[in-house]
């Protein structure tokens, strides 16, 4: 007699990827937003444009400040009346918009970067500080806090302005004074998450220190929401320059800057609307790329939100 037929055993599923031996969960993230299309994809294109606005010095066709007083106005290259040595037109003063362009880039995505750095930082100190002295530090902390999240982010910057002054520098304290809440808020709710975990026990039990255990032993783990929300952040910081640049309070002419591009071109929406829509793509795709960028970075961290693919 012969035995049972012998039932084939099912191909493992093709659409589980098994992990990299040894990865670690940065390597498992970054494969996980580089699968995300769109997250690689907006991360390519604000790569391209932060080399640009890096190199603006460099590639940039003219003198972003430069006024060609013959030349004003002249629409892109590709439409009728315009010159090749314009390759997108000139503006109101007769300024090269590619080189404004790409030197805008260099002062709103700086304010974006340097705005995000100046209130993540302290940000992330306060936030420890208050999880890990909860009677005293916390209240204090956290009620100062709750008055400034009382008034919105770009009201609240207007104010900043409004005492310190227009100016470059006046506006990255601002922005940086008005994103300064969440930071420390949700590094406070990530510390006090951890800190009920047994290995904050065990190395506290160990005679580590206070400041030891912040940095070396909560803080890595509480790295993940901060970065999706500093990239969120930095978003909010270009549109919040670029407004307090459109009403006439941040970045002062004859500096290229995005919003104050936008303003000093309101006049010729319909005579030359080329001088608006340039840099409102600008601050457009940037913000967008910056966004998506945020939202792959979400995915991928967090492993609540993974999905197999």
């Amino acid at each position: 007699m012969s035995g049972p037929a012998h039932q084939p055993t099912a191909p493992p599923p093709t659409d589980v990827r098994p992990a990299a031996p040894g990865a670690g969960p940065w390597a498992e993230a970054a494969a996980a937003f580089m699968a995300n299309r769109g997250a690689f994809i907006a991360f390519l294109v604000f790569v391209v444009m932060a080399l640009a606005a890096l190199l603006a010095p460099w590639v940039a066709p003219h003198d972003p400040i430069h006024q060609y007083r013959l030349q004003m106005l002249l629409p892109p290259a590709w439409m009728d009346g315009g010159q090749a040595r314009f390759p997108l037109g000139t503006d109101e003063l007769g300024r090269d918009l590619l080189s404004r362009l790409l030197h805008g880039g260099r002062v709103s995505l700086g304010i974006g970067l340097a705005s995000v750095l100046l209130s993540l930082l302290p940000g992330v100190l306060l936030g420890l500080l208050a999880a890990f002295h909860q009677r005293w530090l916390s209240p204090a902390v956290m009620r100062v806090m709750d008055v400034m999240l009382a008034l919105p982010g770009l009201l609240l910057a207007i104010c900043v302005i409004t005492v310190l002054g227009p100016g470059l520098l006046n506006t990255v304290i601002a922005i940086a004074i008005g994103s300064l809440p969440e930071y420390v808020r949700l590094t406070r709710a990530a510390a006090l998450a951890e800190l009920g975990k047994d290995y904050v026990t065990a190395t506290r039990v160990a005679g580590a220190s206070t400041t030891r255990l912040m940095f070396s032993a909560v803080l890595p783990n509480c790295l993940a929401p901060l970065i999706v929300q500093a990239s969120l952040g930095f978003s909010s910081a270009i549109l919040e320059a670029a407004g307090l640049g459109f009403l006439g309070l941040g970045v002062q002419a004859p500096t290229p800057e995005w919003g104050t591009m936008l303003s000093s071109a309101r006049d010729y929406i319909v005579r030359a609307p080329w001088v608006v829509t340039l840099p409102g793509l600008a601050i457009l795709a940037s913000v967008l790329s910056v966004n998506l960028i945020g939202d792959g970075l979400r995915d991928a961290l967090d492993p609540r939100l993974k999905r197999v693919s």
